[in-house]
């Protein structure tokens, strides 16, 4: 058996990459769509929350990147300084996304029960948590 750390990096990269694939024919890339979803849950965000509640997703570079491009694209825009806000083009862009998303949801959690999902996100929720409070070894 591979150790879990094998299996995270590999779930993640098989994740981005298939995310990737999918949206690309929407102009978008899973951390360009993980910004645009954040903007439109929070209607106060800004960019200190899309480095702050995204930090696991990505490096900081890579998320002021994709806010820069989700403006450029006309996805979002600044209601004020620091500010991001979905524009009508973004919104009819998330909605015509979550059709597919939910497919891939699907796919990739196929043979998977509801039990058996939340189970692996408890345990690596806790080892992460383990991890960050610096429990000893």
């Amino acid at each position: 058996m591979k150790p879990i750390g094998h299996w995270l990096n590999r779930t993640d990269r098989a994740l981005t990459g298939a995310m990737d694939t999918l949206l690309a024919e929407f102009g978008l890339t899973r951390l360009r769509w993980q910004v645009l979803n954040l903007v439109d849950d929070d209607p106060q965000a800004g960019d200190a929350t899309v480095l702050t509640v995204l930090a696991a997703n990505a490096r900081a570079a890579d998320l002021t990147a994709a806010v820069t491009a989700v403006l450029a694209d006309g996805w979002a825009a600044r209601p004020a300084p620091g500010r991001l806000a979905l524009t009508e083009a973004g919104r009819t862009r998330l909605a015509e996304v979550a059709v597919r998303v939910e497919a891939f949801r699907s796919r990739s959690t196929a043979g998977i029960s509801s039990e058996e999902y939340r189970t692996a996100v408890t345990v690596l929720e806790r080892m992460t948590r383990n991890l960050e409070a610096g429990a000893p070894e």
